[in-house]
This record gives C-alpha cells, sequence and structure tokens, in this order.
C-alpha cells in the first residue's frame, strides 16, 4: 500500500482535475522530503485502487510529474521520484517563532519612509472622512457600460486588442485635443496629449523626468501629500513657500530663484490641494513669467477643473503658457468615479515623447477599450451632462455640509465655504487636537483617517480637508453628529 495514502485528499467538487489534484500534492511529498530521491512510486493501476480513482487518472499524474521533471521512468522498472533532485533548503517553522512566512520575505528590499500607507480595509458601520472625492453612487454606471458593449461587439475591435500605441488610445487623444481646446482654452494637437492612469501616474512621469538627487521642486505649504511623496521618492529636495487667499505666493518663489537654481515648481492652480484656494490671476502670471525668466517647469496639477459653484471656472495656466514650461495634468477619476483609471498629461511634443517612453515600461500601455469608450462618452455630450448633473447635487451637499458644521459645532471650527471642488478647509480651535479627536471619534464609529498628512512640514496650523461630495444628504447629517457627539465628549 502507497505509505502515504492518508496525506492524499481529493476534492471532487473543486474545478481543477483530480490528476492536478494528485500531482501537487505528490510534489508538495517530494519538496518535504517525506517521498525522497530515488523512491519508487506505486504502479499505476496499485495506486488507482488505493486512492478509489481510474487507472487514467493516475497515468496523466505520472506524466505530469515526468513533464515537470520530479520524477523519472525508467523501462521495466517503474516510476522513480529524480534521483539527482537538489534537496530544497527549507527553515522549520520553529525558527521564526510565531512569524507568519506568508507575511514576510525570505530577502531583503529596500523601503522608503517617505511613502505613506494607504488604508486596505474598512468597516460598514464606521464612517470615514475623505479629503475630497466624488460620490460613485451617482456614475452614470449604465450608459458607459451600454457604450463599452456597443464599442467590444464591433467587428473592428480586434485591431484594439492587442499591443497599441504607448501614448494612448488615437481616438481618446484626438477627442481630448478637440474638449480640453475649448473648455480649457488650451492650443494643442495630438502630439502634445499623453493618456495616464489618473493625476498621479502623470505627477509620477513628470518627477521622474524632471528631477535627480537634490534637484529643487517648489511647492505650497501645505501641499497634496502624494505629490510631495512621489518628489521625496525622487531624492529632490522641496522648498515650500506660503500659501494665502489669493494661492501660492509667487513672490517668495521669485526670492529662491534669485538664490538658487529651481527645477520645478508644482501648483494646483484651480483649487489648491488642501485649502481649496485659487490662484489669482496677478500670480499667475508672474508664476509664468518666472518660469520663462529662470527657465523651471511648472507641474500643474488640475485635479477638479469641473466643479465651480459660484462661477464659471478659470483656465488653468497651460492656457496663458506660450513658452513651453507648462505641464498640465489631470483625469476624468475625480470627474466620474475613482476606478476609471482615464487621465492626460499635456506638454511639449519632446516632453510627451520622452514620457511616453517611460510609461511604456511600467504600464505598456492604458485600456484601449475603456479609452475608446470614454472617446465616445466626451464627445456625445454624455460627460457634461454627468458634470451638470453632479454639480448641482454637490453645491446642494455643500451647503448643507457647511451649514450644519457652522451651526452644530461651530464654536470649534473656523473654515471659508470653498467656490468649487469636493472639499472644505477646516480649522480646529486652538485649545483642541486632531489627535485628541481621532482617538474619540472611533467611539462613534468616525475615522479621522491620517490627519497628520496635511502637516508634513509640522507647521501646526490645526487644519484638515474634508470632503462632503461622497455623502448624500442623510450621511451628512449622521457624519455631523458623530463628529458633534465626539466633540461634546471631549468638552466636557
Amino acid at each position: 500500500m502507497f505509505p502515504y495514502k492518508t496525506s492524499i485528499q481529493f476534492d471532487r467538487k473543486s474545478n481543477q482535475a483530480l490528476y492536478l489534484q494528485l500531482s501537487n500534492q505528490i510534489i508538495q511529498l517530494i519538496k518535504n522530503q517525506t517521498l525522497g530521491a530515488n523512491t519508487k512510486l506505486p504502479g499505476s493501476r496499485t495506486l488507482a485502487e488505493q486512492l478509489n480513482v481510474h487507472r487514467k487518472t493516475i497515468v496523466a499524474c505520472y506524466d505530469e510529474l515526468l513533464l515537470q521533471g520530479w520524477v523519472e521512468s525508467i523501462p521495466k522498472k517503474g516510476t522513480f521520484v529524480l534521483s539527482n533532485l537538489p534537496v530544497l533548503k527549507q527553515h522549520k517553522l520553529s525558527d521564526f517563532g510565531d512569524v507568519d512566512l506568508k507575511k514576510n520575505s525570505g530577502f531583503s528590499f529596500y523601503k522608503n519612509s517617505d511613502l505613506p500607507e494607504k488604508p486596505v480595509k474598512r468597516d460598514e458601520d464606521f464612517m470615514y472622512l475623505n479629503d475630497g472625492i466624488s460620490d460613485g453612487r451617482l456614475t452614470p454606471i449604465d450608459e458607459i457600460a451600454r457604450t463599452y458593449r456597443r464599442i467590444s461587439a464591433k467587428r473592428s475591435v480586434f485591431k484594439h486588442l492587442s499591443y497599441g500605441s504607448v501614448y494612448g488610445n488615437d481616438t481618446l487623444r484626438e477627442v481630448l485635443v478637440s474638449y480640453l481646446n475649448t473648455t480649457r482654452g488650451l492650443n494643442i494637437n495630438k502630439d502634445n496629449v499623453l493618456l495616464t492612469r489618473g493625476s498621479q501616474m502623470g505627477i509620477w512621469l513628470s518627477s521622474q523626468l524632471l528631477l535627480k538627487k537634490d534637484d529643487i521642486i517648489v511647492v505650497g505649504n501645505t501641499n497634496y501629500e502624494s505629490a510631495d511623496c512621489t518628489f521625496l521618492y525622487q531624492q529632490a529636495k522641496l522648498e515650500t513657500v506660503l500659501v494665502d487667499e489669493n494661492g501660492i505666493v509667487t513672490d517668495e518663489i521669485e526670492k529662491l530663484c534669485k538664490k538658487q537654481q529651481i527645477k520645478a515648481v508644482y501648483v494646483t492652480t484651480h483649487h489648491h490641494h488642501p485649502t481649496t484656494v485659487t490662484l489669482s490671476a496677478k500670480r499667475r502670471i508672474h508664476l509664468l513669467n518666472l518660469s520663462k525668466q529662470y527657465g523651471f517647469a511648472i507641474i500643474e496639477d488640475d485635479y477638479d477643473y469641473d466643479f465651480n459653484y459660484n462661477h464659471a471656472p478659470i483656465l488653468p495656466l497651460a492656457s496663458h503658457d506660450t513658452n513651453g514650461h507648462v505641464i498640465y495634468i489631470g483625469s476624468v477619476c475625480k470627474t466620474v468615479a475613482p476606478v476609471y483609471r482615464i487621465g492626460y498629461l499635456i506638454a511639449s511634443k519632446a516632453f510627451v515623447d520622452e514620457a511616453a517612453k517611460l510609461r511604456g515600461f511600467i504600464d505598456r500601455q492604458g485600456d484601449a477599450l475603456l479609452e475608446l469608450t470614454f472617446a465616445d462618452f466626451i464627445k456625445s455630450g454624455d460627460l457634461d451632462r454627468h458634470i451638470r448633473k453632479v454639480m448641482k447635487i454637490y453645491k446642494q451637499r455643500r451647503d448643507l455640509f457647511c451649514k450644519l458644521l457652522k451651526d452644530e459645532i461651530g464654536d470649534f471650527f473656523q473654515f471659508e465655504i470653498p467656490i468649487g471642488g469636493m472639499a472644505v478647509w477646516v480649522k480646529l480651535h486652538p485649545e483642541y487636537s486632531w489627535f485628541t479627536i481621532a482617538e474619540v471619534a472611533k467611539k462613534y464609529k468616525l475615522e479621522i483617517g491620517n490627519w497628520q498628512r496635511y502637516d508634513r512640514a509640522k507647521s501646526s496650523h490645526n487644519c484638515i480637508r474634508i470632503g462632503f461630495a461622497a455623502y448624500n444628504e442623510n450621511e451628512i447629517y449622521e457624519l455631523i453628529n458623530r463628529l458633534k457627539k465626539t466633540i461634546i465628549e471631549i468638552k466636557n
């Protein structure tokens, strides 16, 4: 009898064939040295009877083991575990104590403390503050799905299923040229457009091409954490300048330029992240003039251009750039839903060409079918209709959120009602700490999150960014209620 019969278990409900289940288990017995080198395996008929399977299953199993190089077949003698098989050196579990081998590597690798951890698990009964994301429930999923199915059903779709351009789908690039020239006042052609998987990829590609160790990039204080981390990952030096009610202070940038060579400036001109303020016209022109005079690049992250409640959107810096200094980055992820990873990087042809080469190594190409879907979604006017719809809803949510925040717990917070975007920049009364609020809020199933990311410079401004767009009216009432309970407990 096969001495390890009791070690063999079959799952007859599994989609995996029985011969593969058996071969995998025999391989495991060989790896852990239960079956040593030169061990003779039972004949196919004998093992089939012992394991209560068809003989063809055993024959197929042995063929699989032979094909993978675990056994050898010797004519007129039988099937044997390979004689020259190296012994797999393994640690005993006791060598690691309580360490979970599935979580820990047996090799060293580089870690980077500048890259923050992202939350991976969320409890359904908790409410989580966000820093301004769209409401996925408002996504026109039916329209997008219909368009995707229609495009996928075309006979010509097969040419889009193979490798394509590292620049992204040509149709969407052409549609974006028309759309951005019309809505953003740009003056570009297809050669100026590189499709990305969202704004963050655009920032990363730009940093790779612009920055090396000790190169200087200017950012606002405070600034978008993911951008800061991207630049630090390049070992660049971050010079921070003040951000006030008119946006990043360009006079401070000019002073820096007179002292040292600046390689780039990163700005969110429309709604500064995180404070939501808009860069004034005077400072926009000043920044463009500085870039020409001192030869630095401007990375303009226009992450939520479409959401303006009090006036028409302000044209980006890129629309006024006549010297090729602006790298304009945007996406439809924020506008429609984060899951649709469609973004763009707009710059000179020379820069786009180099960025496309680099993009080809980390993401060979985009999702051509999804990009064709969004080309149709934009060209048909569905995107503009969606924007008009959610604008009304988000404005109502902004007004309700700000009203409740002021009426219910206004003694503890200072804020300005944002003219656009999907979040409010909230300053806590100096007598209290976000650390305490974050701890107490958990009692009321409210997760404040990593509030420290808003003050990487450790200036103790006591502010965080709170999004409102992703919550419906009932959820806004509940969020403010949980925050109010938290504040009352701390106060008492």
